[in-house]
């Protein structure tokens, strides 16, 4: 079956595309990546959802007509997606969005709800294709935080009897998934991963840049320690598994406040990234030291992957532990998450659970999803109906010739 993933992460900066092709085996995914791009949102859609995100509160007005421009910009993305590829979109079996979530709420005291923006009915209309979507809220229905929810794909694929792995995806808030040598799993988001340094950046900018490219501006500053402990004390990094976050807590509102307090202690503008850096780095170490038990290799994943000085922290902070790029592997680290929704998409479609509760700390496994029909939505069914009853427990990658794309 031909899936496409779709998803645009907490950082707003592009719709991720993954085409995948996916077959079961032996009771084993079989996976092979055919074709991955980035495609760079409109700068004024960008900025009507970023109005809709923590501390912003959109009207109703603003909310429908995002969603439907989303799903406009989603169904775009999977149209130059299949041209890259060379296939038609007739071909493709099914197209798995994530969307864009705009707010996230899992703090106690309020209702657990969560809401992505980009119209699956639009994106199915547009291509044809039958469309899976609105994963999370599933999951929260069942006692769950809706996240994480790529640990999926990582226990499936990334699990060894010989070493005990945690996947480190970075994108605008990290997270992390632990595979221990003796079986078993454990996921949770860390806290932030890129959101404060591209909000700070952005902030030290006027707008004019989004993120620290190379980690340039944090490597040419000096981290305030003191500082660093002070935002390492925040409630967030002592809260015990599962636990989830986002936007909410670590927006625009939340670096503005980290740059004033750098500044009232002297620190230059790049002294101020190179502390933010900094808290990504030690915070993800100290979640391991927290909650996990021995790590010998960190997998990292996600936009914070191709920033040295990022990588170089997070190594200094866990000496023992081999650091290394899911590339190295095989794998894209900018794909792993289109193709994680890929693979969940699959999964719905076939009626398969596809959340780990004891990641995301739902009280039983469910099914994630809700589905839009396209024109081959009745043989779809007919094929599902011939496919196993229960779910793969293990996935292989091909290490394939992807079709890659970054779309400037």
């Amino acid at each position: 079956m031909l899936v496409m993933g779709l998803i645009s992460g907490t950082s707003l900066d592009a719709i991720d595309a993954a085409l995948v092709a996916i077959d079961v085996v032996d009771q084993q995914y079989i996976l092979d990546l055919r074709a991955f791009t980035m495609v760079p949102f409109d700068a004024a859609l960008r900025q009507r959802a970023r109005q809709l995100m923590p501390p912003h509160s959109g009207s109703t007005v603003a909310v429908c007509e995002t969603h439907v421009l989303l799903g406009e910009a989603f169904a775009a993305a999977a149209q130059q997606l299949a041209e890259q590829a060379g296939v038609p979109l007739s071909t493709v079996d099914l197209i798995a969005s994530h969307g864009q979530t705009v707010y996230h709420q899992v703090a106690p005291g309020a209702p657990r709800s969560t809401l992505q923006l980009g119209a699956p009915a639009v994106i199915a209309e547009r291509t044809g294709c039958t469309v899976v979507a609105d994963f999370r809220l599933r999951d929260m229905a069942a006692g769950g935080e809706g996240a994480p929810l790529v640990p999926y794909l990582d226990w499936l694929l990334f699990a060894d009897p010989g070493c005990a792995r945690a996947v480190q995806n970075i994108g605008g808030i990290g997270n992390v998934t632990y595979l221990p040598a003796h079986g078993g799993y454990l996921a949770f988001d860390t806290g932030p991963g890129n959101v404060l340094i591209d909000e700070a950046v952005r902030l030290l900018s006027d707008g004019a840049q989004g993120y620290d490219r190379d980690g340039r501006l944090a490597a040419a500053g000096c981290v305030d320690e003191a500082l660093l402990q002070e935002w390492l004390a925040h409630p967030f990094f002592q809260a015990a598994p599962p636990k989830s976050t986002g936007r909410e807590q670590w927006g625009p509102g939340q670096a503005r406040r980290y740059l004033e307090q750098a500044r009232a202690r002297g620190c230059t503008a790049a002294d101020a990234i190179a502390t933010l850096t900094a808290l990504t780095a030690r915070s993800i170490a100290d979640a391991y030291r927290r909650f996990l038990g021995p790590v010998d290799e960190v997998l990292l994943c996600g936009g914070g992957a191709r920033n040295p000085t990022l990588v170089r922290m997070i190594a200094a902070a866990l000496p023992a532990a081999r650091v290394r790029c899911v590339d190295d592997l095989g794998l894209n680290a900018d794909a792993k998450e289109a193709l994680a929704f890929a693979l969940l998409g699959y999964a719905t479609l076939h009626g398969w659970p596809a959340n780990l509760p004891a990641a995301t700390g739902a009280a039983h496994p469910v099914v994630l999803g809700s589905l839009t029909p396209g024109a081959n939505y009745r043989r779809l069914i007919a094929q599902v109906s011939r496919a196993p009853v229960s779910a793969p427990r293990a996935a292989r990658w091909h290490h394939p010739a992807c079709k890659e794309q970054h779309h400037a």
